[in-house]
């Protein structure tokens, strides 16, 4: 790969091969394009809610009306590493679900969150980039 290529939304998410990366909300909106060229770089397939084990990274599609944004923050935490990050993937602001900054803002330390950088990841998402606290050794 050039040095001019564009780099693509995995790689802005800091997601690389060998990774765990659970997906959290999927529904029929969420940007399949998006999902391939994670799986891609991360050389897996994500894993679910169901999957019971630690993971590196969680993305969570989250819409307006999808319910308690701290409530979904912290159940994403359930099986992320200490010092890993969430992904929050919601629809850009004009789009249906968007969800306001402010909210974020808001709900990321109720949760326990430090809200880090925004990307641009698709046409129709933004992702923040949410720290989890790292767990005392």
């Amino acid at each position: 790969m050039s040095s001019t290529a564009a780099t693509g939304p995995a790689d802005r998410l800091g997601l690389k091969s060998g990774m765990v990366i659970q997906e959290l909300g999927w529904d029929n909106d969420t940007d399949d394009e998006l999902r391939v060229a994670i799986e891609d770089a991360v050389d897996a397939d994500l894993v679910d809610g169901e999957y019971g084990n630690v993971v590196d990274a969680v993305l969570l599609w989250w819409r307006d009306d999808d319910g308690d944004l701290v409530d979904g923050l912290v159940d994403a935490l359930t099986d992320l590493v200490g010092g890993g990050v969430i992904w929050l993937l919601t629809p850009k602001v004009g789009r249906p679900g968007a969800v306001d900054p402010a909210d974020i803002a808001e709900a990321a330390p109720i949760a326990g969150l430090s809200q880090t950088t925004t990307a641009s990841v698709s046409k129709d998402w933004a992702a923040t980039r949410l720290l989890a606290p790292k767990t005392p050794a």
